[in-house]
């Protein structure tokens, strides 16, 4: 049985990618993902993988991913698709994302999906998995550290890697 607090609601936000080979997840998991926090989550990225030229990254449709001040920290996009971007967007990078990120390019690409197909991003099947084995009638609604806790004890159980997860997803067929 969940049951309901009445304290306000406390945020956390998770921003995650899953390593197509080996099934090891790469995430930070913050109070808000910003500019900052999504070029910070690049570089980190790019840390798991020094060597790589490109690295391809799969998007779901949240506009930030797309925003001039986080594409200007990235290599130059070379989608073949017009991106959406909210029509009060700016077209190119502020002068303060140009100056802290613009010598940065980053060797992303990335690969915005089909809107309303969250079945084709596996990132949305770990979301789905982490809804089923913590998030879902949770006990801790007045206990917000201990679900955050919960949250990173999920995620870490892929920090090396997971055949489970990635056959999960539907990036690894059974033998």
């Amino acid at each position: 049985m969940a049951y309901r607090s009445y304290k306000s609601n406390s945020l956390s936000r998770v921003i995650a990618a899953i390593d197509i080979t080996s099934g090891l997840v790469i995430y930070h998991q913050r109070p808000a993902i910003n500019i900052q926090e999504e070029v910070s989550f690049y570089q980190e990225v790019r840390r798991h993988y020094p060597l790589a030229e490109t690295i391809y990254v799969m998007l779901d449709n949240w506009p930030l991913h797309l925003h001039p001040n986080v594409l200007v920290a990235l290599a130059e996009q070379k989608s073949p698709w017009v991106w959406y971007h909210p029509k009060n967007w700016r077209t190119e990078p502020s002068d303060w994302a140009q100056k802290r990120y613009g010598e940065l390019e980053l060797p992303i690409q990335l690969i915005s999906l089909p809107t309303y197909a969250p079945w084709t991003n596996p990132i949305e099947k770990l979301w789905r998995k982490l809804r089923q084995e913590v998030l879902h009638l949770h006990r801790y609604a007045d206990d917000f550290a201990t679900l955050k806790r919960l949250v990173i004890e999920f995620l870490d159980r892929f920090a090396h890697g997971s055949d489970e997860l990635l056959r999960y997803v539907g990036l690894l067929t059974p033998d």
